[in-house]
């Protein structure tokens, strides 16, 4: 059986981890996400496989409205510190879709991204596409939904800004969405004559 994983967020590294520990995984799709394991230790096969990326809780921005830009508290997945953190893509059988918003204020969706590329490459592996939304913001989800501009933090339990301009984030999620059915259809087949998208 072929196997598609779809992250966006931590579920971004939880995908990248799944297709690196886990075999059978065939095609992940990695949206606005860190490339290292964030906000607690992984486990698999009852042992801790990565640390948590760590956070500088004195580079988050409060805002005027009380919520947080936390972007620049997010230390560099790639940095010595962070070192059992990172995912080890290279040891993935899959092909990767790696989908950044420019305007993501939660991380540097593009810098993991770009890093992340760099990480398969050195590697001899070319199973990698990138795609960048220019103003787009971190929750691109599946095209339209209301835009969201903030919202509770699951990890930090507090209030923060997601980025994005409303139209060009609109814009950025049908997109997405196309390239992710796509994407997907490329890579796992399926033979059932009723596998038309719903969207």
């Amino acid at each position: 059986t072929l196997l598609g994983v779809i992250g966006r967020s931590k579920a971004g590294d939880i995908a990248l981890s799944v297709a690196s520990f886990v075999p059978g995984v065939r095609a992940v799709v990695w949206i606005n996400a860190c490339s290292g394991n964030m906000g607690a230790p992984l486990h698999y096969r009852g042992r801790e496989v990565l640390s948590p990326v760590t956070l500088d809780l004195t580079k988050i921005i409060p805002t005027t409205d009380g919520a947080s830009i936390i972007k620049f508290g997010v230390t560099d997945p790639n940095s010595e510190e962070n070192r059992t953190s990172r995912v080890p893509i290279e040891k993935a059988t899959a092909d990767f879709l790696f989908l950044a918003s420019e305007d993501d204020l939660n991380c540097d969706c593009r810098a993991s991204m770009e890093s992340m590329a760099a990480q398969l490459w050195r590697a001899g592996k070319e199973n990698v596409e990138m795609v960048c939304y220019p103003r787009a913001g971190h929750l691109l989800e599946p095209p339209y939904g209301p835009y969201c501009r903030s919202g509770l933090h699951g990890f930090l339990r507090t209030v923060v800004m997601w980025g994005g301009e409303p139209q060009a984030h609109a814009r950025a999620e049908v997109l997405a969405w196309k390239k992710v059915v796509e994407f997907f259809r490329s890579r796992l087949s399926c033979g059932h004559p009723n596998t038309k998208a719903k969207l």
